[in-house]
């Protein structure tokens, strides 16, 4: 069984520690406010004297005896507020610092635990038996879901498993054993593919919308399922993958604001875009090949994205854009080849902003009557 290539291990993902609080120490600090409380006081007190006519009067009647001594106690209250303020303000600051440390203190252990489940669940997916990696994958996809920081993290390790070349499979006849392990590991990548499908759903509880994918030379059968799947934001690369099996969907799949490439892929089974919707993103089939079976864009809705067919190959398969719409982006068929198979535009409900570059007579082309007029 081929074996997990070297994974990159969980970085570290710590909130940088604050630098600590300076303070000086408690006796210069109480000094330091006491100095300045008594000049500030003393000052107070001989403006207050001198407000007074003293000490220019010799004599202190009863009445400005009296009014000294207060000046005094609020003089002295002054001062003791001062140092009270003083110490207040450094339990207050020193508070904080502890808090703060222990909030930091918390989120390393979080993160420490994060990796080690993420350490776990990789080398899983390394184990020659099928019931252990499928536990890898599983929990992978729940670590995703509980580790935001690390969730790109977990979906690549996911899309590295599926691009891992699987085995040929064995003959049943000859090595029974050996092909009961192969059809495990089989269930095993479907699996995987069937949990990255189920959180791009609309109603995912644990959505991973707007996150990587890299699906580079993965084969799809027909355990592929992105029905309803929503592609926003974030890069999807289905670059050479090969949709092979019947019934792989992507339909009511909505790609929005996304970069979607199905560059040089194959499609030689049934593959559904029906009711997809492509708006303000970037669909790329540049060099895909069209080969067989039947995929179909009917009532597909393709509003302010390109959408690339450039250089595609289409021979011996169906093609079927039956009451899609097109409107805004850019949508070019140049260096198309058009073969042996079925390209049919001729029920488009709306036609807006025509594909550019289709040639105007191609075998299995079949464009609408009276013929699209091509912008200039």
């Amino acid at each position: 069984m081929p074996r997990l290539p070297l994974l990159r291990r969980a970085p570290h993902q710590g909130t940088a520690e604050p630098r600590p609080v300076e303070l000086l120490h408690i006796g210069t600090a109480l000094a330091v406010t006491l100095v300045a409380a008594t000049l500030m006081a003393g000052g107070l007190l001989a403006a207050a004297l001198a407000w007074m006519g003293l000490p220019s009067k010799l004599m202190v009647d009863t009445g400005n005896l009296l009014e000294i001594i207060k000046i005094s106690l609020a003089v002295v209250g002054g001062i003791g507020g001062a140092v009270a303020l003083v110490v207040a303000y450094r339990k207050q600051r020193l508070a904080e610092e502890e808090n703060q440390r222990a909030r930091l203190t918390a989120r390393r252990e979080d993160t420490k635990l994060y990796a080690e489940r993420f350490d776990k669940a990789a080398d899983k997916l390394g184990s020659e038996a099928p019931a252990v990696r499928l536990a890898g994958v599983h929990a992978l996809a729940a670590l995703a879901d509980d580790w935001a920081g690390g969730r790109q993290m977990c979906i690549d390790v996911l899309c590295a498993y599926l691009r891992m070349p699987p085995e040929p499979e064995p003959d049943i006849g000859q090595e029974p054993a050996r092909h009961s392990t192969w059809r495990a590991m089989r269930e095993v990548r479907a699996t995987t593919i069937r949990l990255i499908g189920a959180h791009l759903q609309r109603d995912a509880a644990v959505p991973w919308h707007g996150h990587d994918f890299d699906f580079t030379g993965v084969t799809f059968d027909a355990s592929a399922n992105f029905a309803g799947a929503v592609f926003s934001g974030g890069r999807v690369w289905f670059l050479g993958a090969v949709f092979s099996g019947d019934g792989i969907f992507f339909s009511s799949a909505v790609f929005s604001g996304a970069v979607v490439m199905f560059n040089r892929a194959v499609f030689s089974g049934s593959t559904g875009f029906v009711n997809a919707t492509f708006s303000d993103s970037e669909i790329s089939f540049e060099g895909a090949v069209f080969s067989a079976g039947r995929v179909s864009f009917a009532k597909a809705v393709f509003s302010n994205a390109n959408v690339i067919f450039s250089g595609a190959v289409f021979s011996g398969s169906t093609v079927s854009f039956a009451n899609a719409k097109f409107s805004g982006g850019w949508i070019p068929f140049d260096g198309a080849e058009f073969s042996g198979g079925d390209v049919d535009f001729t029920r488009v409900a709306e036609w807006s902003h025509p594909p550019t570059g289709l040639p105007e007579q191609a075998t299995g082309l079949r464009l609408p009557s009276p013929p699209m007029s091509q912008p200039t």
